[in-house]
């Protein structure tokens, strides 16, 4: 390690931290922009990776006593700053910290999201031209039933609303989590889950397309798709974080990478939970229902949606109130 060149790397980052922990113990934590709560997070564990690293490359006294203090202060103002109850960091986080991750992220959750599409196309054109290809993704049971008599397969939920929605719940977390968890291996099998999942669900489409069954099937859809399409798209941009740590750290080692981007994709799974959680209890309960209309079902779909794009635009209060200065920008 050319330790001249490191060392003129990493010095602008620590006094990155250095003026942002000195606002932080003059103000409190609380007056710090979203942005700045997340750079000094992260550069918080970029010090103490450093700081490892460096006594381990026995840099020096000075160096590594200077970052010892930016690690011990770091420490003191994010794990123990002003000790508040677990409720308002879980409040804070709600309110502005997940629209600021969703924000910081939006292009892997952008690459996830049209990776998706991508596998929609594709299955809804083969499905299209080549009957064939519809036995090879569709089970063979849903074909039959759509096909010879006309019916929709998800009327076996109604009655049994509180167990199907616990199974759905269940099945979406583990798809959800498998994609996030696929980003370890290089982004491979988080890929290959958003690919065959939109490739599913455009070759569903094109059989209840043809079988003039598609606008029931929308009805069902859309009311727990509008939060549960958004959170798999969510993940796989938690996993494409964790595939850029492992694939193209830049000028990070590969570990300080996976921390640094580590910590957003694990954001951004603690905003994914609740919406899974939301959306598999309207998938049990509300999207099979046969009392609800058909046109309340696409309203309640719309405002679900409409509603999470205008909170993932949510900007903190003192960004507002500081005209802007702690705007978003991307990774």
């Amino acid at each position: 390690m050319d330790m001249q060149r490191w060392l003129a790397r990493q010095e602008p980052q620590w006094r990155r931290l250095e003026g942002l922990l000195q606002k932080a113990e003059k103000s409190g934590l609380q007056k710090l922009t979203g942005q700045e709560v997340q750079d000094l997070s992260g550069l918080y564990r970029l010090a103490a990776a450093d700081l490892a690293r460096a006594r381990a490359r026995q840099v020096g006294p000075g160096v590594t006593e200077q970052l010892k203090q930016l690690t011990l202060r770091g420490y003191a103002q994010i794990y123990q700053g002003g000790r508040r109850p677990v409720w308002r960091s879980i409040g804070e986080f709600i309110s502005w910290g997940f629209p600021t991750v969703v924000q910081q992220t939006w292009l892997f959750t952008a690459a996830a999201t049209l990776i998706f599409l991508m596998g929609g196309g594709i299955g809804w054109w083969y499905t299209w031209r080549d009957p064939v290809f519809m036995n090879l993704v569709i089970p063979q049971g849903i074909i039959d039933l759509v096909q010879e008599e006309g019916k929709l397969w998800m009327g076996s939920i109604v009655g049994s609303e509180p167990l199907a929605s616990s199974n759905i719940m269940q099945n979406n977390m583990s798809v959800t989590f498998s994609t996030f968890a696929g980003g370890i291996l290089a982004g491979g099998l988080t890929l290959y889950i958003l690919w065959v999942n939109g490739l599913h669900i455009g070759a569903i489409a094109t059989l209840v397309g043809q079988n003039k069954l598609a606008y029931p099937f929308w009805a069902f859809v859309f009311p727990h798709g509008a939060l549960e399409l958004p959170a798999i798209f969510l993940a796989g941009g938690a996993g494409l974080l964790l595939a850029k740590a492992v694939v193209f750290p830049g000028q990070y080692q590969r570990m300080t990478a996976l921390k640094l981007y580590g910590a957003q994709a694990i954001q951004l799974m603690f905003g994914v939970v609740p919406m899974l959680a939301i959306s598999g209890g309207i998938e049990g309960f509300f999207s099979p229902s046969l009392v609800v209309p058909a046109p309340v079902k696409y309203l309640v779909g719309l405002s679900l949606l409409w509603g999470l794009l205008l909170y993932w635009r949510r900007q903190p209060r003192q960004t507002a109130i500081r005209g802007g200065d702690g705007g978003q920008k991307g990774v």
